[in-house]
């Protein structure tokens, strides 16, 4: 089995960042996506990612059977809400384990939260995506999208051999139409898909990422 590399990994903070200055876009405006409004935000910086994503979904979806339709859950996720997520989830687990160390806490929190500086979402470059029918209803894809390991029993990490048939095929329709658009997948989430960030260059084995954190949607 390929080694799982998780964010947390020094190695993608290592490495380096060529901003490319390409702006953010909001997927709205775009007539061949569907975007799903579960975790909606006031300003509506869930919705955008940088120029060169969209024209890669816009991609993907035209390698789908024509019966699907990708559907974007997230896309853009502004640094200061990155932050919270991780400052909850390294609590969480002080909490939880008394005993342990800051650093300790931090680790383990990057298992299911991304530390902020690395964070695909905060670059504009990544997307949480599922697929859909063209009337809007979703496919079983084995778990729900945002699934953690522990509440899944590993079920959400995209290669995970125990989900029904049906759910296998469907991801690896999504899977062969968003690597067929450049994107690449991070393992431990199904849904997770990203281009031009840190960990893009790092699987890809591109000299720089294209994109840093990005500061307004």
């Amino acid at each position: 089995m390929p080694e799982i590399v998780l964010l947390s990994d020094p190695r993608i903070a290592e490495v380096a960042v060529k901003e490319c200055g390409e702006p953010l876009v909001d997927l709205r405006t775009l007539k061949v996506l569907r975007v799903d409004q579960r975790l909606a935000d006031p300003q509506g910086a869930f919705a955008h990612v940088r120029l060169s994503v969209a024209d890669r979904l816009i991609a993907a979806q035209t390698r789908l059977p024509r019966e699907l339709r990708l559907l974007v859950v997230e896309g853009f996720r502004p640094a200061v809400l990155q932050q919270r997520y991780f400052a909850e989830s390294v609590t969480a687990h002080q909490a939880e384990h008394p005993g342990w160390n800051e650093h300790r806490a931090y680790l383990e929190a990057s298992r299911y939260v991304s530390p902020p500086e690395v964070a695909p979402h905060v670059s504009g470059g990544a997307v949480d995506v599922t697929l859909c029918t063209a009337s809007g209803i979703e496919l079983s894809m084995g778990t729900q999208v945002n699934a953690t390991p522990p509440e899944s029993d590993g079920a959400c990490h995209t290669d995970y051999p125990g989900i029904s048939h049906e759910a296998r095929r469907n991801r690896d329709i999504l899977g062969a139409a968003m690597a067929s658009a450049g994107f690449v997948n991070y393992p431990t989430e199904w849904w997770h898909w990203s281009y031009g960030d840190r960990y893009w260059a790092f699987t890809t084995s591109s000299l720089y990422a294209r994109y840093g954190m990005s500061r307004a949607a």
